[in-house]
């Protein structure tokens, strides 16, 4: 089905089907292994310990890749689209690619060091990935209503923008929620010490994650519009 998508709809088709596969599978896994609560765990905490942690590192890796391949061919449309509109500088354009390839590489960083083993550094990693990540997205709207009405309508860009706008709402108290945690656990219930910060904070990481994946399900219709030529050139002596 995927492979039927006219031009290269398909990838942000496929990043959208499978990132959102990993969170449902590896919570699924941590759930009915007893491994962390049913109620709203962080999405990390439901790929720490084994057989969930594999199959979230494997995912979750496969997901930056999607993405960052992705963000490179919103990067050459918007290139493309630019040789005869010219709505925004070409440096905005490559500003942008970047902060997204720096969220991916967040969410490589993610997926490799595990909250429990290394806590530091994966928690380094989750803050690169998402505060770039709503960067990213934000920008991208920018350069969404800069395109109007050639490349897009109002509406794609007005939905853009109201992802982009909740996915901030919700990355501040994430981060303000979780600095005030005092220990790094996964198996949280209810009435402890610090339960009611933990469950606000992933309940904004949970809004940020699929805010994430929502955007990126706009960009199918942009995709299909453009189709990418590899052309060799054989020189001969």
């Amino acid at each position: 089905m995927l492979c039927c998508m006219p031009g290269v709809a398909f990838v942000p088709a496929l990043l959208v089907s499978w990132s959102s596969a990993a969170f449902i599978i590896s919570y699924v896994i941590a759930v009915l292994a007893g491994h962390v609560e049913p109620l709203v765990p962080y999405i990390s905490d439901t790929g720490t310990k084994p057989p969930e942690s594999g199959v979230f590192g494997f995912m979750i890796n496969i997901s930056a890749l999607l993405a960052s391949i992705t963000m490179y061919i919103r990067y050459l449309l918007i290139e493309k689209q630019n040789e005869s509109s010219h709505f925004v500088r070409s440096s905005c354009n490559m500003f942008t690619l970047c902060v997204g390839l720096m969220g991916c590489t967040g969410m490589g960083i993610v997926a490799t060091f595990q909250e429990l083993a290394v806590p530091s550094v994966h928690d380094i990693g989750a803050l690169v990935a998402f505060g770039s990540g709503v960067v990213y997205i934000t920008l991208q709207s920018m350069i969404s209503y800069k395109s109007c009405p050639r490349w897009n309508t109002y509406f794609v860009c007005h939905i853009r923008m109201a992802i982009s706008v909740i996915s901030l709402i919700a990355f501040i108290p994430m981060i303000v929620f979780a600095s005030k945690i005092s220990m790094t656990k996964i198996d949280w219930t209810p009435g402890e010490k610090d339960y009611t910060y933990h469950f606000m904070s992933a309940i904004c990481e949970w809004t940020v994650a699929f805010g994430f994946i929502f955007f990126f399900l706009t960009f199918i219709r942009d995709f299909q519009r453009f189709s990418l030529r590899i052309s060799t050139e054989i020189h001969e002596e």
